[in-house]
């Protein structure tokens, strides 16, 4: 791909990762925990996904930790650490806030609190401003 058509992709990613984090703010406030953290996990995959794009890198897979871990230019992100910590939460979210067999004889939605919304919401912001500034470089 050309460095403009990677550009194009990458912003289709970051779009995308804004309107799930936006969603998960929706969701949480109408008190649906479990598709908030989903969501969230949503919006920080699809910002890793970006920056990928945008070095015209294929990326591959939904674990967020992975993303962040093999990201090609990993050197140059600052607080790696931290995104991996984060990361390593946020895919802790993606199976069992979808599906009732998830978890031993709960439901998602009986799982989920307020608190685990607003962190994963909170980890997803995170990923969205990190992978969001390399499209200002």
């Amino acid at each position: 791909m050309s460095q403009s058509s990677d550009l194009h992709e990458a912003r289709r990613w970051l779009d995308t990762a804004g309107e799930d984090l936006r969603a998960a703010r929706a969701l949480v406030e109408a008190g649906f925990h479990a598709h908030a953290c989903f969501s969230a996990q949503q919006c920080a995959e699809k910002s890793v996904k970006a920056a990928w794009h945008l070095i015209g890198a294929a990326p591959w897979g939904h674990s967020v930790q992975r993303l962040v871990e093999e990201f090609p230019m990993k050197n140059h992100l600052d607080g790696a650490d931290d995104l991996i910590e984060k990361a390593r939460a946020l895919d802790r979210l993606y199976v069992p806030t979808r599906y009732p067999n998830g978890l031993p004889d709960l439901t998602p939605g009986k799982n989920y609190s307020t608190a685990d919304s607003r962190q994963a919401i909170d980890f997803a912001d995170h990923f969205l401003t990190v992978f969001g500034s390399w499209m200002e470089t």
